[in-house]
């Protein structure tokens, strides 16, 4: 069986098939080329969160250091300074004095 002509346009149906085909082609290339696009986006933004999240850490950590090092007992900065206790009554013991 033949394929008739279309009227008017001088293709024949096989000539369609053809022209199906490429642009089916064409789909799938465009198709492809978005889902690499979006899978870039998607890499770039877990990228930013990790670097977002690793600069957390790294504040709180900060924070933590400096939190520690404002609660240190005044002996511990300052070398004149002694400690002491009171054990009851009048009693006090003294620590550090030993130290110098």
């Amino acid at each position: 069986m033949t394929n008739p002509a279309i009227p008017g346009s001088g293709l024949t149906a096989s000539g369609y098939r053809s022209l199906a085909w490429v642009g089916g082609a064409l789909a799938s290339l465009a198709a492809s080329v978005v889902a690499a696009v979006l899978a870039l986006v998607f890499t770039a933004s877990l990228v930013v969160i990790a670097v977002m999240a690793a600069a957390l850490v790294a504040f709180a950590l900060l924070a933590a250091r400096a939190r520690r090092a404002l609660r240190r007992s005044p002996a511990q900065n300052d070398p004149q300074i002694i400690e002491a206790h009171n054990v009851g009554g009048h009693s006090w013991v003294a620590y550090g004095w030993d130290k110098r």
